[in-house]
């Protein structure tokens, strides 16, 4: 929890800021003293924004706004680790998607580092110097999702459905997609 800090200080007084005749009364010195106690966390949070918003830094209670940012859905099951690579990764995810590559990376993020992670699509583009060749690709329009994990237990349809959230959003929406998921 954020609020006071005990013995953090404010790094400009407000007694400081006074003029010099009314620094040395001692109602003011006193009144201001409450004020510098309730500001100053402020200040220390304004001082370290940066360590607010970057996804390795942020306390743990701000994951969650600073994934809002990135369009981002957090899983309270995920480890903080995994919250972090995720909220941190999001960005280059989003420019990725719809390609082979981000729907790669999403799906190992998502099923966590200890995870294999194969996709296989089936279309493809080509350009023929003759007309009416063949088409690249297979015709079916699909992409496989095959995920093995260690230890699997009982986690597998937990997975499934976060998988499967994931890949309506980093997979074209006219291509159907298949996931299974196995014990390693």
């Amino acid at each position: 929890m954020r609020g006071l800090v005990p013995r953090l200080e404010n790094p400009s007084p407000y007694v400081t800021r006074l003029p010099a005749v009314l620094q040395e009364d001692e109602f003011l010195q006193r009144w201001l003293t409450a004020f510098d106690a309730s500001i100053a966390p402020v200040i220390s949070v304004l001082d370290n924004l940066d360590a607010y918003v970057r996804p390795g830094t942020t306390p743990v209670d701000f994951l969650d706004w600073l994934a809002t940012w990135v369009d981002v859905e957090l899983d309270e099951e995920w480890s903080v680790d995994q919250r972090r690579r995720v909220v941190a990764d999001a960005a280059g995810l989003h420019r990725r998607a719809g390609r082979f590559d981000g729907v790669l990376e999403t799906v190992q993020l998502i099923a966590g580092p200890d995870a294999s992670v194969e996709v296989a699509e089936s279309g493809g583009t080509s350009w023929s110097a003759t007309a009416h060749g063949p088409l690249p690709g297979s015709p079916d329009g699909a992409v496989r999702i095959t995920v093995a994990v260690p230890r699997l237990g009982d986690r597998a349809e937990v997975l499934r459905r976060r998988l499967d959230r994931a890949a309506r959003r980093v997979v074209p929406a006219h291509i159907r997609t298949e996931i299974e998921i196995t014990e390693a």
